[in-house]
């Protein structure tokens, strides 16, 4: 009888797999004109990774940044122009997109939208004005004007960066303030924004009933070395501590935070790039793992993606990289069941597919290329 119930239970197992495996499951790939000409959906097949379908669902000029809420029904696309606007969109089931609004940005040139742990507020870091915004979300998933924003301030980084490797001439935008990512803690308590012209990270106490920001106590670190430029961050599954890439020095930068305080504290730095690399790159997007075991760096110029394992205590350790598939690879995104990494390669004009270990992390080209103008950020729906 106890075999019974195991096969039984193994096949239920089965067919459970089955079932996620064959949900549909759209891609959603943000672009840069003219060469990309908005918004791209694709069909990810969850068994195979693949995308195909290829469809243009908007024509929003240079819709480059995106994030879809916890449950995927709605998607919200940020126009990357001056006096930058943000659109509220709700996926059907047949892929199809139903424009809910459109709202002001809270500054010129959108570069990052997260949303918080609750989905309750939509949050943007508007890279040209330097300025970060708060848009309340409304229970159909449209947006509110903004409830707060943010403006930085103060005199720019350093012109050259000083732990970049030798022969480097990565110098962008140490000219005033440009804000590059901002999110919230997983308890949703606390706001953490990166200013790359200004080589500070920002903390921010977070009101829930408001959608309002106050500056923190200190309101704002300086970047792990002059002229670093931090860029994006990623927090371990934990909430503890969250890594951050700094886009002229191309190094990794570890942060513990106080998760009463909502402080951080500065540890190690590590490079992106392979020991022994000479000459210029630009780090650019980060994704870790569902465990918090392998982070994965783009590096532009360079052309590749960095591998790094985790130990418990959260020690980097490089592992490995190897080539994007394409040119000036600006972000990466893995599937939802972590079994696939895809790289934007943005000059390339495609997205690259690798496949994951289960054991390890190691990726593994696919060898098969997808065809875009200018891949910004992709998003995956349903998440959940």
């Amino acid at each position: 009888m106890a075999l019974k119930h195991s096969l039984l239970a193994l096949a239920l197992a089965a067919c459970a797999g089955t079932a996620l495996a064959a949900q549909p499951h759209y891609a959603w790939v943000g672009t840069y004109n003219p060469n990309g000409e908005g918004l791209y959906r694709f069909a990810l097949n969850a068994e195979t990774g693949a995308l195909t379908g290829k469809t243009l669902v908007s024509t929003l000029p240079n819709a480059a940044q995106l994030t879809t809420s916890a449950d995927g029904k709605t998607l919200y696309l940020a126009s990357e122009v001056e006096k930058g606007v943000v659109q509220a969109l709700r996926v059907k089931e047949n892929g199809e997109l139903e424009a809910l609004n459109q709202v002001a940005s809270g500054g010129d040139g959108p570069v990052y939208l997260s949303l918080t742990p609750n989905g309750k507020h939509l949050l943007v870091a508007n890279y040209v004005s330097g300025s970060v915004a708060v848009l309340p979300v409304n229970a159909d998933g449209s947006l509110n004007e903004a409830s707060d924003v943010q403006q930085h301030d103060g005199p720019p980084g350093a012109a050259k960066p000083a732990a970049a490797v030798e022969g480097s001439f990565a110098i962008s935008d140490h000219n005033g303030p440009h804000a590059h990512m901002i999110a919230a803690d997983p308890q949703g308590k606390f706001v953490f924004a990166t200013d790359l012209g200004l080589d500070r990270i920002y903390q921010y106490r977070f009101d829930e009933a408001s959608g309002k920001l106050t500056p923190n106590s200190p309101p704002w670190i300086s970047a792990s070395s002059a002229g670093a430029g931090p860029r994006h961050f990623v927090f371990t599954p934990k909430g503890d501590a969250l890594w951050l890439i700094n886009e002229e020095a191309s190094t990794l930068t570890s942060y513990q935070l106080d998760v009463q305080k909502g402080t951080l504290t500065e540890g190690k730095t590590v490079s992106s790039l392979p020991e022994g690399y000479k000459g210029t790159s630009f780090a650019a997007g980060l994704v870790l793992n569902a465990d918090g075991t392998s982070l994965y760096v783009a590096n532009r110029l360079r052309n590749s993606i960095s591998h790094f394992t985790l130990s418990g205590d959260g020690e980097l350790t490089f592992k490995d990289e190897v080539w994007t598939g394409g040119d000036y690879p600006r972000t990466l995104t893995l599937s939802p069941d972590g079994r696939w990494l895809y790289a934007m390669n943005q000059r390339s004009d495609n997205i690259s597919r690798f496949r994951v270990a289960t054991d390890g992390g190691k990726l593994t080209p696919v060898g098969d290329y997808t065809p875009v103008g200018s891949p910004s950020q992709m998003v995956i729906t349903p998440l959940k």
